[in-house]
């Protein structure tokens, strides 16, 4: 059971994990900040940099039915594209696939959290390394950050082969990338934004560290190192993916 404490009162920028963490983080805060550093937000900045909305939605067959009824394009497995279908969760992919109006990109963790989070009708950010300072500085111009208007930052995690939390250091540190940015214009962190910032502060090499971890390695052993080189650019992107009517478009 939760209670008011676990969504950090007190604090202008708090911090929290996946799924639950978003919920309770929603009763709160003003506006959240979804970060999924390999790959679904990072392929959000890439694709709304590109001028796509993207539709987050959950994993599985349903996401090519609800595409059809929009009318959008869908993403599909990294190793699942096809010249008619060259869409998928891989930054690198999306960089180099045709810009369509609409597309549903699904994942298992950062899109369900999005989905989740819009229907709360709080604001919804997709954050990443690559746009950590635009995300910070859009986040100080709305006027959020302080005790009356505070920001949740959750970093989605990844799943055990149970499906629980697995939580990922390339999102708590992409997390803390938009802390950093956020220190000293805004209200106090919370214990938990605290600590996660002062991870960041000890990793010297951002990109050796991402590449180095579990969901790193395990992208460069499936042969998709540029998804991983991409997602470790901090702060080359503009772009601030805001969701709103069930998209992702720029803020």
């Amino acid at each position: 059971m939760t209670g008011p404490v676990h969504a950090q009162p007190g604090a202008g920028v708090r911090f929290e994990w996946g799924l639950a963490g978003a919920a309770e983080l929603s009763r709160a805060c003003a506006v959240l900040v979804v970060v999924d550093v390999l790959s679904f937000t990072t392929a959000v900045d890439i694709a709304v940099g590109r001028g796509m909305r993207v539709h987050p939605f959950p994993w599985g067959e349903q996401a090519t039915d609800y595409a059809a009824r929009i009318g959008a394009a869908v993403a599909v497995g990294r190793r699942d594209m096809t010249p008619q279908r060259p869409w998928s969760l891989s930054p690198a992919a999306l960089r180099a696939a045709p810009v369509v109006p609409d597309l549903v990109l699904p994942s298992p963790n950062g899109s369900v959290i999005c989905a989740a989070a819009s229907a709360t009708g709080l604001p919804v950010i997709a954050g990443s390394l690559r746009n950590a300072p635009a995300v910070a500085r859009w986040l100080i111009g709305q006027g959020y950050g302080s005790t009356a208007a505070p920001i949740g930052l959750v970093a989605s995690g990844e799943r055990w082969p149970d499906g629980t939390l697995r939580p990922a250091v390339e999102d708590q540190l992409g997390a803390a990338a938009i802390m950093d940015e956020l220190v000293g214009a805004t209200g106090d962190l919370s214990v938990e934004a605290a600590v996660a910032l002062a991870a960041f502060a000890g990793i010297p090499d951002l990109s050796a560290a991402i590449h180095g971890s579990v969901s790193g390695r395990l992208l460069l052993e499936r042969g998709f190192p540029a998804d991983v080189d991409l997602a470790c650019r901090h702060g080359v992107s503009c772009t601030v993916p805001l969701l709103r009517n069930g998209a992702f478009s720029v803020a």
